[in-house]
């Protein structure tokens, strides 16, 4: 069965389309290689996908619904695992627009296409995001989502909505997944752990937000990409999934193990919370564990080691 993986070239989406190739599967790769972040970066995993024989790749932006349509037209697409979006909490706050581009009218033009072409699963990328200021952890899928503390939060409470009204009214079998700070290799570079190594290995300070009062459920991207697998090989009418660690660590003691891993000291600006943060990130799995058989293995120290390995590598550090 063919895969579209939408967002191929990006983090989570290259993992996931590289896990899909090694097993032999084909798969269909969508990017529009945009420049939210370097786009030699994006061009380099590519090229990695662009080795395998049961890869096929289309330059092209979700928001092109012509151009979907020939994607379309052109293979047998049995399965999409869309993981295209405009990324970042922070960013949303400057750029509101690019988010209803690219999480709105994209993701209304990919449940067009999967409802257009009958297709057998449709996966989909949320994110932690959407529990907002709850205070109750750790976050359940039962628990309300009506309250984002950013805008990116809120398309991403809207993506789940939209699939919902899709699945009801097409027995379309729609699979969401809320990702829990997902880091590793050829991670993104405006997350904490890829932005603090640059800054680290730079001389430059780091910023550490709330004074550094914060808890985050890291997640190694291998276990989020058996999460997302699992995911395609289940078929649910309509589910939501709690992809995380399901063990939030504290703030000072991820860069205490990243500056271990380095072997350099970061000197560190603590400032104030930023708009559209959250203080705590903390995955109930429960659910994921009973109906997905997920299981993340790989405890942050192990990952970090991972992710500072391929840094030094692919910066010849």
């Amino acid at each position: 069965m063919t895969t579209l993986v939408t967002g191929s070239a990006g983090f989570i989406g290259f993992h996931v389309a590289e896990r899909l190739l090694e097993e032999g599967k084909e798969v269909i790769g969508l990017d529009n290689l945009n420049d939210y972040y370097s786009r030699q970066l994006k061009k380099d995993r590519n090229s990695i996908l662009k080795g395998y024989e049961n890869f096929r790749f289309y330059r092209e932006d979700l928001c092109d619904y012509e151009k979907l349509k020939e994607i379309f037209e052109e293979n047998e697409i049995g399965r999409i695992c869309n993981l295209a979006a405009q990324a970042g909490v922070r960013h949303s706050i400057e750029d509101p627009h690019a988010y209803q581009r690219s999480n709105l009218e994209g993701f209304t033009n990919v449940l067009e296409m999967a409802r257009r072409n009958d297709v057998d699963n449709l996966v989909y990328a949320s994110s932690s995001s959407v529990y907002g200021g709850n205070e109750e952890i750790p976050y359940s899928t039962e628990d309300d989502i009506t309250k984002p503390v950013s805008y990116y939060a809120a398309t991403k409470v809207a993506n789940e909505v939209m699939a919902h009204s899709y699945s009801h009214l097409y027995d379309l079998p729609c699979t969401g997944l809320r990702f829990f700070t997902v880091y590793g290799p050829w991670g993104r570079p405006d997350m904490a752990m890829f932005k603090f190594t640059d800054r680290i290995v730079d001389d430059r300070p780091i910023d550490i937000y709330n004074y550094g009062d914060m808890k985050r459920d890291f997640t190694y991207v291998d276990d989020i990409v058996d999460g997302v697998v699992r995911s395609l090989e289940e078929s649910f009418r309509y589910e939501i999934f709690n992809l995380g660690n399901n063990t939030p660590v504290e703030l000072m003691d991820f860069v205490e193990i990243l500056e271990e891993k380095l072997g350099m000291e970061a000197e560190k600006n603590m400032m104030p919370m930023q708009p559209g943060d959250m203080k705590v990130t903390y995955a109930d799995i429960s659910k994921s564990k009973e109906k997905l058989g997920y299981e993340p293995e790989t405890d942050l120290e192990e990952g970090i080691e991972r992710f500072v390995g391929w840094y030094k590598d692919y910066y010849e550090i």
